[in-house]
């Protein structure tokens, strides 16, 4: 009996050290690492946006777009993927919200780009399938440099609230393009339009977390190719 407690406790022991090791591994990556932060803007005859991006944040966000709805979204993105994330947007909204909402997903696709640098020692895929309720939402993500988007988002409503949901697949194939990703998106169930969106956009920001991470095993690009820019 002694002897099987004291094997248990040098097992215990031993999964200690190793979990200790990898985390003392992936706080000395991310300590040589140069910030991964961007600040961007842009501004054209129908809005002004400005984004800046903290990769590697606590999931704090300050977000005002002028589109209530997008706001909604974009702090559940900013939470659930642990990035501090500022979006200030403003655009001619009184037309219609398809400039304001595809713009900031140019700007934050932009910003997570600039971030990422030459994308030396990340994950680079992730994915995340998330339910809220009666909806259930997958993303699956690969920040190969080169861009794609999957959508398979079906939602039978219109709108939501004043939001147009189709604007959906338009901020995402604005964001997977900008910053050079491959983006697949796939709604397994759902009934309400928010819980839809948001189950995506809460899988899409853990995916990219997995995604952007930094894995000591990695040295440079994690590709055969040596480089994952487009």
């Amino acid at each position: 009996m002694d002897s099987k407690r004291n094997n248990k406790r040098q097992s215990d022991r031993n999964l200690s050290a190793i979990r200790g090791s990898r985390a003392e591994a992936r706080l000395s990556v991310a300590g040589d690492a140069p910030p991964r932060h961007a600040e961007i803007d842009r501004k054209t005859r129908e809005t002004q946006v400005s984004v800046s991006l903290k990769l590697d944040g606590a999931g704090q966000s300050e977000v005002s777009t002028g589109v209530p709805f997008l706001d909604h979204m974009l702090e559940s993105f900013a939470r659930h993927g642990f990035f501090d994330l500022k979006v200030q947007a403003r655009g001619d909204t009184h037309i219609d919200e398809h400039h304001t909402v595809e713009d900031v997903g140019i700007v934050l696709g932009r910003a997570f780009k600039q971030a990422l640098g030459d994308r030396s020692g990340i994950r680079r895929f992730g994915e995340a399938t998330v339910p809220l309720d009666e909806a259930l939402c997958s993303a699956v993500v690969d920040i190969s440099g080169r861009a794609y988007l999957g959508y398979e988002i079906a939602i039978a409503q219109e709108r939501v609230g004043n939001f147009q949901t189709e604007l959906v697949c338009d901020f995402m194939k604005a964001l997977s393009d900008e910053t050079g990703m491959n983006l697949h998106l796939r709604m397994h169930s759902g009934r309400n339009p928010h819980h839809i969106v948001e189950a995506a956009f809460k899988a899409l920001a853990r995916a990219m977390d997995s995604a952007t991470a930094l894995e000591p095993r990695v040295a440079g690009a994690l590709s055969t190719k040596g480089t994952l820019s487009s």
